[in-house]
């Protein structure tokens, strides 16, 4: 007789995105629109200082600033990390370095790529100077990388002393938002507890763990009591009904999500649980959706979990059964 192998626990890639949009200031505005031109634009803080890439406000009085300077498009790198393997999206596919450089003009670095044939050839105190992109639209990435200046030389601590001169800030047709794709890549794990879940779920069963302190019963299950701090291993099936505790109207469509606007998002606490779950509300016009409805589940054909959950017909849980869970 041999011992059962215990079950696998689930490993699965995955990809979170959010194209975050927001609107500028003045000052980043210019600066933006400015390397579409292919000009550096920085800010003269209250002191005196250039600072490349330009702010808002100062960040020793917190004044606002608006004096624009222009600088120079070549400097000095001031620290460098070698870059051997480099990500999807980063600014050059072949091995490159991360540099922070120092434009003449300005008293501040910016980071960026230096395109460098290999980690010998980077040095501190090295000349450098903007790769323009083919395509400048008014974003970081109008500097494609920084390159080695042609005679190699180093510039020491003062480069070679360019100066910034006063820029207006103004150009035709002015950017004035961008779009920031912030985008992560993993490798998730639910862990044990989760995957048993996961796989009740795939069975159309709800299955939590129940904690031997103070026995609580949680869903989906987290491994440990947060309330204790003691690891659950008591599985205890739960629902499949429940009771929608609060609730969201969606008014605004997801991308990629083929759901029409305007639904019903809830929190649901599934008879013998004692943590709420969210989930979809259909079945029901979504102005009529309510604390303490009575919901069950809803399966697809082929579904490993609840594609949504819809009104039993039973009279509404009274609010003292479900406000704890709230």
């Amino acid at each position: 007789m041999t011992a059962a192998s215990p079950p696998q626990v689930l490993r699965a890639p995955l990809v979170v995105e959010f194209p975050f949009t927001r609107s500028l200031g003045p000052v980043q505005s210019a600066f933006l629109t400015g390397l579409r031109e292919r000009v550096v634009l920085g800010v003269r803080t209250g002191d005196g200082r250039v600072m490349v890439p330009p702010v808002e406000y100062d960040p020793v009085t917190a004044e606002e600033i608006r004096e624009l300077v222009e600088v120079a498009p070549a400097g000095t790198v001031t620290t460098w990390a070698w870059n051997g393997d480099p990500r999807p999206q980063q600014p050059l596919a072949t091995p490159f370095a991360w540099v922070l450089v120092r434009l003449d003009g300005a008293d501040t670095a910016i980071l960026h790529a230096l395109d460098a044939p290999g980690p010998d050839a980077v040095r501190t105190g090295m000349r450098v100077r903007i790769r323009w992109a083919a395509d400048c639209t008014g974003a970081i990435t109008d500097i494609a990388c920084f390159e080695p200046e042609e005679d190699g030389g180093d510039g020491g601590d003062g480069g070679d002393g360019g100066a910034a001169t006063p820029h207006d800030g103004a150009f035709a047709d002015p950017v004035t938002g961008i779009v920031a794709e912030a985008r992560l890549d993993y490798t998730y794990s639910p862990g044990r507890a989760q995957t048993a879940y996961i796989n009740a779920l795939a069975e159309r069963r709800t299955v939590g763990e129940r904690c031997p302190s103070c026995h609580k019963v949680y869903v989906p299950p987290r491994g440990a009591c947060p309330t204790c701090g003691v690891a659950t291993t008591d599985r205890v099936e739960v629902g499949p009904a429940g009771t929608v505790t609060t609730y969201c109207i969606v008014n605004i469509k997801a991308r990629n999500l083929d759901i029409e606007v305007p639904y019903v998002y809830a929190h649901i606490a599934l008879d013998g649980a004692d943590l709420a779950l969210h989930g979809r509300i259909g079945g029901i016009p979504y102005d009529q959706v309510r604390m303490g409805l009575r919901v069950e589940p809803v399966w697809t054909d082929g579904g490993r979990y609840p594609d949504h959950y819809r009104p039993t017909g039973e009279p509404d849980a009274d609010y003292d059964a479900y406000k704890e869970l709230i």
